[in-house]
């Protein structure tokens, strides 16, 4: 059955990849991958078809947190960006040099990264990249680096991926221990490949005028701007002390921020006030992104139940001779493919180190950074590939091999 399901899975896969040669948008292919695994998994797993929807419905339940997450993220952006709140920051950055640019945005998302967490990151800095960059070409190079930033920033941060906050909660790292032997490689897969791209990344970027006739005040843009980024930091405070998922959060500061809207434009016409309600940010979200993400994690949870995620690291650990650093080094690159939730939680359950092992330091480490190297690779990367519209081979091309790099120096701090 296990080969089967991979079978299906790396056919819907190469169908995404070469989705440019079909003309058929990604997102139709993904949900079409995910119904089909499904399928697949409720003839050949051998058990009650009752206990497999109740396996769905618990799937779903964990895969709509995220998708939650992901709508409410991107609708306050789009409020803030609606208001022209970005342009609070751009303004702080007087440089238009591309190359100073680069680092600037690159270490701002490695350290919010660390403190909201990478998908929240991703978006945020989609937002204010594309206020700053105008040229599509450079765009997508500075967002590639928002990828390989975001993810590198929440490798060494408890609050930072998912994976590692997985870890931290598992009892397997503290929040010093991975902050102080993570930190170092992090910064090594993020500079790495700046230091590449700074080579030929030349020139100015040409900004564009803010000619707009304003329909609201400076001082309603600051407060939707302060309520929005003050709703994302919130979220990783909210989950630590409520212990609830980091969607509530999210979903929390939507309400509070769409309440704050309403009061500002409450004496607004009719017209403009639509022009800055919550509905016309929902309606300037990408679904399709959405979509898109549903499907990959509907496919990837057959691979999960069926034992072929745990299988597989089980099979890395014969295959390296219990070496931990290539298996952690592998897990890094798989994760680029599969979700590393799964391949963490499989390593997790197989090794018995104790808290604050290299090992472990090492694990958060490299499934946190090695999802950049493929841009459907981490949720970073999806928000970011739907937002602007990149494509996997253009991705794969320009940056998968700096993303890859970068995941390198990193892992070899470690085995020094």
């Amino acid at each position: 059955m296990i080969t089967g399901l991979v079978i299906l899975f790396i056919i819907g896969y190469c169908l995404i990849i070469f989705e440019h040669n079909f003309r058929v948008d990604k997102a139709a292919f993904s949900l079409l991958t995910g119904v089909a695994c499904w399928m697949y998994y409720v003839f050949n797993a051998g058990i009650n078809v009752d206990t497999v929807n109740e396996q769905l419905t618990h799937a779903l339940g964990d895969i709509s947190g995220i998708l939650f997450f992901l709508l409410a993220a991107m609708t306050i952006v789009e409020l803030i960006d609606a208001h022209n709140g970005f342009d609070i920051i751009t303004q702080l950055v007087k440089t238009n040099s591309k190359r100073n640019l680069l680092w600037i945005i690159g270490f701002i998302s490695f350290f919010a990264s660390a403190i909201l967490d990478n998908l929240t990151t991703a978006i945020v800095m989609t937002a204010l990249t594309q206020k700053i960059f105008s040229e599509k070409k450079d765009r997508w190079i500075m967002l590639g680096v928002v990828v390989i930033a975001a993810n590198a920033g929440g490798a060494w941060s408890p609050i930072g991926d998912v994976t590692t906050t997985m870890l931290w909660l598992g009892k397997k790292i503290s929040a010093t221990g991975i902050m102080k032997a993570a930190i170092l490689p992090s910064l090594l897969c993020l500079i790495t490949p700046l230091a590449v791209i700074s080579v030929f990344f030349k020139g100015n970027v040409v900004r564009k005028s803010g000619s707009d006739i304003l329909t609201y005040t400076l001082k309603e843009r600051n407060i939707v701007f302060a309520v929005g980024i003050l709703s994302l930091l919130m979220v990783p405070v909210f989950k630590q002390v409520t212990h609830l998922p980091p969607y509530m959060g999210i979903l929390a500061g939507l309400g509070i921020l769409w309440i704050v809207t309403e009061i500002i434009h409450r004496k607004t016409d009719a017209e403009i006030k639509g022009k800055f309600s919550v509905m016309a940010a929902i309606q300037k979200t990408d679904v399709k992104s959405i979509l898109f993400f549903l499907g990959i994690l509907i496919a990837i949870k057959p691979l999960e139940l069926s034992g072929a995620l745990s299988g597989l690291a089980d099979n890395l650990n014969g295959l390296f001779n219990n070496n931990q650093n290539g298996v952690i080094y592998s897990i890094g690159m798989i994760s680029a493919v599969v979700d590393n939730v799964p391949l963490v939680a499989a390593g997790m359950s197989m090794f018995d180190y104790p808290i604050d092992s290299s090992f472990w330091h090492f694990l958060a480490y490299a499934s946190g950074t090695g999802g950049s190297c493929l841009i459907i690779g981490s949720a970073a990367g999806v928000a970011v590939m739907g937002l602007e519209e990149i494509s996997f081979g253009w991705y794969l091309k320009n940056i998968s091999w700096l993303a890859l790099l970068g995941f390198t120096a990193g892992a070899l701090l470690f085995f020094i």
